[in-house]
């Protein structure tokens, strides 16, 4: 073969894997955009037990064909308390099982017809199909959804067509070189499993690394075991990717990837055990022969034979792994402990907000809705520095809360800014009417939020300059304040619960609470605008007075601006 002609093979190759890898990625967003909001739905009914985490993120994936968003998803429920740590593990186990979804559309609508010239056969009316879809409900989100996905599986055949157009012409230059590898026993296995795992990282796909090894196997350039052992490669391959990923986000993220990494190689070992029976096991079921393993009737049953090792490797992992995820927990605490400042204090880093976009706006939304119940803690737990300030024994203790305070206001606004960002980059894309809707309110949410740290740091300045200005207040004026604040705090708890469950907004609680709050604002108003008649305290007293308990009623309007924007955002996710 010349080197014209080599190169001519390869740029045929590429551009047949780019046709595959655009289908798989049309296929995708097709189906989570179809699916809309009931992914997140399904997870949020995940019960405590390990099965419950397994199906639905099985299920998930399977749907949307993508374990890294249902990974996502289970990291943004397990920050939010509706998912433990325990959950996400179990629902990115039941996620290696969706994905093995991939090697069956693959082997039954690709590779399983394409010797007959089904697979063209079959791409075009689904092509039709598809195009219909989109001129006669032009309209209608939900069609435009499912034609994209009829479109991306009609492409996906279509280019496992043209990759095995492009190959055979490779085939016995490429086998003499593997064969070379092929023939060291079991360090041979080893060996195909580093390969796997190194092609799948450089492919940055398991699809696309699934689609090659089933190609590999049918063309005849590897032989059955050796394709085994790229499966297993190909599943180490994806968790180092996501340990990359992960490498940006919070101490729930890496956990989970850790998680994953910990199951895959656990999973590799116990099937390396049982590889050979395994092996063996499959041979006899499929019927293929031993004498002639390259035979074509052989390479013909290869796909069906790999897709189902592919399947009975994750689910036998994922059976007997369930078992222990107590302990991949500890593991995973231990790999990732908590981290802290010097102070004691938790580091600011974004928790849920990826670097990279997943590929639909409604999973994009539920990381940063992640991301806002997080920003809600931190408010909240700012806001519990401030009754320190009154009761500081000495001027060291009064500045190591004012401290922690401003810390805690820088990070707000630095919250505020990543996820406006964020949100900003996935309004950019295509998105929905609703989803626009949708970031509307999010952002109206963030931005209240980072008012209120404004409000508690306003608060906090002005207890400071009441210290040095060596004002006084009596125990009448301390308990009114206490009480003040009290009524914020309920305010402030309403809000909290509101934002972990958009689907359940109390919008009578979070009235009631403001409306608590302005009728003792005025309270408070009417008693200080008589005492100040009566001279009962002088003027400094009742300017840093009347400050203070104004400031908290402005903090009050700003809760109430978030849980009407949560309601706000719900009913669009709704519609």
């Amino acid at each position: 073969m010349s080197t014209t002609d080599i190169l001519f093979v390869i740029i045929n190759l590429a551009g047949a894997l780019a046709v595959f890898l655009f289908a798989m990625k049309l296929m995708s967003e097709g189906l989570q955009k179809f699916a809309g909001s009931r992914l997140r739905h399904v997870l949020t009914k995940i019960t405590g037990k390990p099965l419950s985490g397994i199906l639905a993120g099985t299920g998930v994936t399977a749907v949307i064909q993508s374990s890294t968003a249902t990974t996502v998803m289970a990291v943004g429920f397990a920050g939010a308390g509706l998912l433990t740590l325990n959950g996400a593990i179990a629902v990115v186990m039941g996620a290696n099982i969706g994905t093995t979804v991939t090697a069956w559309i693959i082997t039954i609508f690709g590779l399983g017809n394409s010797a007959s010239g089904d697979g063209i056969t079959l791409s075009m009316p689904m092509l039709i199909a598809a195009a219909s879809l989109f001129f006669i409900f032009s309209k209608k989100d939900k069609m435009q959804y499912l034609g994209q996905t009829i479109m991306g599986l009609a492409l996906l055949i279509l280019g496992l067509n043209l990759m095995e157009s492009a190959v055979p012409a490779l085939s016995d230059d490429v086998a003499h070189a593997i064969s070379a590898w092929s023939h060291w026993g079991f360090w041979s296995i080893l060996l195909f499993i580093v390969i796997g795992a190194i092609l799948c990282i450089i492919l940055q796909t398991s699809s696309a690394m699934t689609a090659i090894i089933l190609l590999m196997a049918s063309q005849g350039w590897i032989e059955f075991p050796i394709a085994l052992a790229l499966v297993m490669g190909q599943n180490l391959g994806t968790t180092l990717t996501a340990q990359v990923v992960a490498m940006t986000t919070g101490t729930t993220g890496k956990r989970t990837a850790r998680a994953h990494l910990v199951f895959n190689v656990a999973g590799v070992l116990i099937c390396l055990v049982l590889f050979y029976p395994i092996s063996n096991g499959i041979v006899a079921l499929t019927g293929i022969t031993s004498d002639n393993p390259t035979t074509p009737e052989n390479r013909a049953l290869y796909p069906w034979a790999i897709t189902i090792f592919h399947t009975l490797f994750n689910v036998l992992t994922t059976v007997v792994l369930a078992f222990f995820i107590p302990q991949i927990v500890k593991i995973v605490e231990w790999m990732v402990p908590d981290k802290t400042d010097a102070d004691g204090e938790e580091e600011f880093r974004l928790t849920y907000l990826e670097p990279t976009m997943l590929s639909t706006a409604e999973l994009n939304l539920q990381s940063a809705k992640s991301e806002i119940e997080e920003f809600s803690k931190r408010v909240l737990r700012m806001y519990t520095f401030l009754p320190g300030l009154r009761t500081a024994k000495n001027d060291e203790e009064f500045d190591g809360i004012m401290n922690r305070v401003a810390k805690y206001e820088n990070i707000t606004d630095r919250m505020e800014l990543e996820i406006t960002k964020f949100l900003t980059r996935v309004g950019s894309g295509d998105v929905s009417q609703h989803a626009s809707e949708r970031i509307s309110s999010m952002l109206r949410i963030i931005d209240n939020l980072e008012s209120i740290g404004d409000a508690i740091y306003q608060i906090a300045m002005t207890r400071k300059n009441k210290r040095e200005d060596a004002v006084h207040f009596d125990a009448g004026l301390n308990a009114n304040l206490a009480h003040m604040s009290e009524l914020v705090q309920k305010a402030l708890d309403v809000m909290d619960a509101n934002l972990h469950d958009y689907d359940h907004v109390d919008l009578d609680a979070a009235y009631a609470a403001e409306h608590a709050i302005n009728e003792y604002r005025d309270r408070l108003r009417a008693q200080h605008l008589d005492a100040l008649k009566l001279g009962v305290y002088d003027y400094a007293i009742g300017n840093a007075y009347s400050s203070l308990y104004a400031l908290y009623e402005k903090l009050g309007d700003y809760v109430i601006n978030v849980s009407e924007a949560i309601d706000g955002s719900r009913k669009h996710a709704d519609d």
